[in-house]
């Protein structure tokens, strides 16, 4: 029997609520009190993936706000609005459900392709950016024409299927989900209490078609007019300082293909790779991660 949503209310020093945002209820999970620091999630997870941030960021004097995205969690699953332009809008919406005008957007592979978005399509909701795990997305278009980011992504090219690759996912218990995890993260991680939780999360009926609704948007609309134009706004630079953090692990998003992002960014950047962590730094190596992060937030001519 499938899990329902409630398997994603998972109780820690924070509180859980639902927020609504141009028509959309999002699950959101929050801590502290300050600059709001927007976390959006990215595949195969949820929330959850930033509770050690949520907890850190909220004792240095920010309030935190980790989201379920558009079609996870605890969150609305409509079944059309998971292409790139329209999330940035959900979050965007979300900022200012939030009472705020525009956050610090911290985001990690599909949840970092958002926040790209939304510092290029709504830069004014986009005060810094963090991309974790995650190219600027022209770089990700790029990198199809490159022989091992093809091999590292071949996933998704399977994901462009219909039906097939969601049973897959969800079968034996969401048994493919944690060999995902496993296989893009460095050896050892994630433990079997994460990889349970992410199973669980993700056999919640619609999440794993939604999921893969992402990678099908960005898949089919390569040449598309809706692809083509997303790709024409994106030439304009990004205005927010920027962070790019990468695991020099990454199976996934290999380190070279998300190096060069800068140059789509026209205020300070700065590039740090992870030695000993793979796609989920902010997951496998969190005291690196948290050091990186907050050193960065604190310093006030981010451009080192």
């Amino acid at each position: 029997m499938a899990p329902d949503e409630s398997v994603v209310q998972i109780d820690g020093p924070w509180t859980h609520r639902a927020v609504h945002a141009g028509g959309t209820r999002f699950h959101i999970v929050e801590a502290g009190d300050g600059p709001l620091v927007l976390l959006l999630h990215g595949f195969p997870q949820f929330w959850w993936t930033w509770r050690r941030q949520l907890v850190s960021l909220a004792a240095a004097g920010y309030r935190a706000v980790a989201v379920d995205l558009r079609g996870y969690g605890g969150s609305d699953k409509p079944p059309r609005g998971y292409d790139l332009p329209t999330l940035a809008g959900d979050a965007t919406g979300l900022i200012r459900a939030l009472g705020e005008t525009g956050a610090i957007v911290v985001g990690h592979d599909w949840g970092g392709l958002l926040a790209w978005t939304m510092a290029v399509m709504n830069a004014k909701s986009v005060h810094r950016l963090v991309a974790v795990g995650a190219p600027h997305p022209l770089r990700m278009r790029a990198s199809l024409r490159s022989p091992g980011q093809l091999r590292a992504g071949a996933h998704a090219f399977g994901y462009q299927l219909p039906i097939l690759p969601e049973r897959r996912l969800v079968a034996h218990d969401a048994a493919l989900v944690g060999r995902l995890l496993e296989s893009w993260s460095r050896p050892g991680w994630p433990d079997e209490e994460s990889a349970r939780t992410y199973r669980e999360a993700f056999r919640i009926p619609a999440v794993a078609h939604l999921a893969l609704e992402y990678h099908r948007w960005f898949g089919r609309s390569q040449l598309r007019p809706d692809g083509l134009r997303y790709a024409r706004a994106m030439r304009t630079g990004v205005e927010a300082p920027t962070l790019q953090i990468h695991g020099a692990l990454d199976t996934c998003v290999l380190p070279r293909t998300a190096q060069g992002s800068g140059r789509h960014v026209a205020a300070p950047y700065r590039w740090r790779l992870i030695d000993g962590a793979g796609h989920f730094p902010h997951e496998e190596t969190p005291e690196v991660f948290n050091a990186e992060l907050l050193g960065w937030l604190s310093d006030p001519e981010p451009d080192r």
